[in-house]
């Protein structure tokens, strides 16, 4: 089975968000019951967010750890870049109901690149659970597994239509 698809990893038993085993990192833990963050160095968790208050879910991801700092941040600004930089150039958000409010969690970027075909199939997922009102499902395991396995060996060349029909067909193939 793959293990990762960008930023999302297999550890262990636990789908993860985030680079758990950086000293000092964060990352989002998704379980049965929610996200459950685990802010830098703690391993206990921080907070948990039940799915059923998800509206939706975005994921947000810098391609190399060096862009997610402050000082590319800035950069980014001040350049005009429409890449995603800075401090909160890796991080999960989403809309929550009851009450209604932007939520948004920063994540600590692995060592290893994130590809494009990886970061945009992981959008393309959080994209299509949420238009499903499913984001449950981010929290099955098992489900989870078999989408990593069948969206990470999908690359190369295609127009954004072609890569978002074939997300979309592995995604309606696995059900919700």
């Amino acid at each position: 089975m793959t293990e990762f698809l960008g930023p999302l990893e297999l550890v262990g038993d636990r789908w993860i968000i985030g680079d758990s085993e950086r000293e000092g990192g964060s990352c989002l833990v998704l379980g049965p019951e929610g996200f459950a963050h685990h802010g830098p160095g703690a391993p206990e968790r921080v907070a948990l967010v039940p799915w059923s208050r998800f509206i939706d879910v975005r994921i947000h991801a810098t391609y190399r750890a060096w862009l997610a700092t402050r000082t590319m941040g800035v950069v980014g600004v001040l350049g005009h870049n429409h890449m995603e930089t800075g401090r909160s150039g890796c991080s999960v958000r989403g809309t929550l109901r009851h009450p209604y409010e932007n939520w948004s969690v920063n994540y600590t970027h692995h060592e290893r690149p994130y590809t494009s075909a990886h970061l945009f199939m992981l959008r393309a997922l959080c994209a299509k659970v949420s238009r499903a009102k499913a984001p449950h499902r981010l929290g099955d395991r098992e489900w989870l597994g078999l989408a990593v396995a069948r969206l990470a060996p999908l690359h190369g060349w295609r127009t954004r239509p072609q890569a978002t029909r074939e997300v979309n067909a592995v995604i309606d193939g696995l059900g919700f």
